[in-house]
């Protein structure tokens, strides 16, 4: 996997505001109302998306030179780039909500003593998968 990731994105100015697309990379489409945004938006966008293709093994595409992009009226080639490590962290890390069931005497047991479920949760995992927090 690449550290670091470049690709043109087409930002299309409107009234109505800025749509983003990239050529080399298909339903990758953010939008925003100003340039700094759109910026802002593109990287998220273009890094999560990276992210979902890594993780799907996809084949990540070469990008396209910019000379070889097609533009049409309104359209301007902006170079987005991402540094992957924190975003791969960030997601790697992330907190997902999970549903359990207990019975209710036990639910109530540890409200009254102030148990935080989610970290003895995680604790007994950990110790049940023979795991170590990543």
């Amino acid at each position: 996997m690449k550290k670091r990731y470049e690709y043109i994105a087409v930002f299309n100015y409107a009234d109505d505001g800025i749509s983003i697309e990239f050529p080399d990379l298909p339903g990758c489409l953010p939008c925003a109302d100003t340039t700094e945004e759109a910026i802002k938006n593109a990287k998220e966008a273009m890094g999560l998306h990276l992210w979902s293709m890594e993780q799907d093994g996809d084949e990540i595409p070469e990008p396209t030179p910019v000379n070889e992009i097609t533009l049409e009226k309104g359209d301007v080639p902006v170079l987005i780039d991402v540094f992957m490590p924190p975003i791969r962290e960030r997601l790697r890390t992330r907190f997902v909500k999970k549903t359990l069931s207990l019975p209710a005497w036990l639910a109530a047991k540890a409200d009254d003593e102030g148990v935080n479920f989610s970290k003895v949760l995680q604790n007994a995992l950990m110790d049940y998968l023979d795991v170590h927090q990543q």
